[in-house]
């Protein structure tokens, strides 16, 4: 189950990022059909997207799927769908892949891998959001040298980008 603090946050991410000019294209169509409410548009305009690797619409699938809304909750699917887009550079399904990672939701639990996708979704965050990001949670429950394996890994990506 996803801790109702890391889905506000998710929320807020996914939301922000939906926000800005109207535009007639299915991804701003398919955000907006997302903030509004209605998942199953969503759903429906953002699949063709991701399907054709645009890391905004497959970060959004993603969390359609890990939340059951506009999608039916499959969190393998969400990882899937994570693990593209933050392969891409996407701060928000980095976030999300480091929280499936923490849980196991999808993928093996792994705190190593948590901490180092949740590692890159901070560096890259806007400052006014980074202190939401949860890496001190993850690390608060592993070694020195684990943490260390986990910002190695960080420093890594992308050349690495199977773990």
């Amino acid at each position: 189950m996803i801790r109702p603090s890391a889905l506000l946050i998710a929320t807020t991410i996914l939301g922000i990022a939906a926000i800005g000019p109207a535009r007639a294209d299915s991804l701003g169509a398919g955000s907006g059909a997302f903030t509004r409410g209605d998942y199953n548009a969503a759903a429906r305009l953002l699949m063709p997207l991701a399907e054709r690797g645009n890391p905004r619409a497959q970060a959004m699938v993603g969390f359609m799927y890990a939340t059951g809304q506009g999608l039916p909750q499959a969190y393998d699917a969400a990882s899937y769908w994570y693990r593209l887009a933050a392969e891409q550079g996407d701060t928000t399904a980095q976030y999300l892949l480091g929280l499936a990672y923490d849980k196991g939701q999808g993928v093996p639990q792994d705190d190593v891998a948590a901490y180092k996708w949740l590692n890159l979704a901070a560096a890259r965050a806007p400052k006014r959001t980074r202190e939401n990001f949860l890496r001190n949670a993850v690390a608060s429950k592993m070694s020195r040298g684990q943490i260390a394996a986990g910002q190695w890994h960080a420093l890594r990506w992308p050349e690495e980008s199977h773990f």
